[in-house]
């Protein structure tokens, strides 16, 4: 019997030919299908949940979800901070993986991430490129500590029907009660209670005259 890899290597062969071929290569040989190529076999490897762990891909407790119209999820971000800014199609910063909380793990996606050189999202003149496809961005910090930056998502073992390159995929669920608290809503403040005017005293009622 012929092993999955081998199984699943006409998909995402066959997927190259929905990428921008008319796109510049980075180099002579670095074709968006041969980088694509390169992808899929660096991270074949990574199905194998603790393999990926143990390259140094930590991964997140939260499942994400679009914060925006269009649903979908990314599943759970396992980060690789050693591969910040890689444009390297073998070395992705995140695998993206579904979770089913029993401890099983399915590789779904990659992600790449590059930090926005002056830190402005208003300028763009050091968008990145990869497989043809230029990154989204510059995005603002998502999280604490995080900078401006570029990204770029690939559904390499999950099919997206929004596109290979969309940053959500409607085919990936977080499971309720696995995704990260919404920030408490500060209630509003309560005004003080104006004071009651106080009583007027009594007048005493005018003597009689005698």
């Amino acid at each position: 019997m012929a092993p999955r890899t081998a199984k699943l290597a006409p998909l995402a062969l066959a997927a190259t030919a929905s990428l921008t071929l008319g796109a510049a290569p980075a180099t002579p040989t670095a074709t968006p299908t041969a980088q694509l190529t390169a992808t899929f076999m660096a991270t074949a490897k990574y199905r194998d949940h603790r393999l990926a762990v143990a390259a140094g891909y930590v991964p997140d407790k939260y499942c994400v979800v679009n914060p925006g119209e269009g649903g979908g999820a990314l599943g759970y971000p396992h980060f690789n901070h050693a591969y910040d800014g890689s444009t390297d199609p073998k070395k992705p910063t995140a695998l993206l993986y579904e979770g089913d909380g029993a401890g099983h793990w399915k590789l779904a996606g990659l992600e790449w991430m590059v930090v926005d050189r002056d830190g402005r999202t208003d300028t763009d003149d050091d968008r990145p490129s990869l497989f043809g496809q230029p990154f989204r961005g510059p995005l603002p910090a998502r999280y604490a500590g995080q900078k401006v930056h570029y990204s770029l998502h690939l559904w390499l073992w999950k099919r997206n029907p929004s596109g290979r390159f969309e940053p959500f995929n409607p085919k990936v669920v977080c499971r309720p009660g696995t995704t990260r608290p919404r920030p408490a809503v500060p209630a509003a403040p309560v005004a003080p209670a104006t004071p009651a005017a106080p009583a007027a005293p009594a007048v005493p009622p005018a003597a009689a005259p005698s």
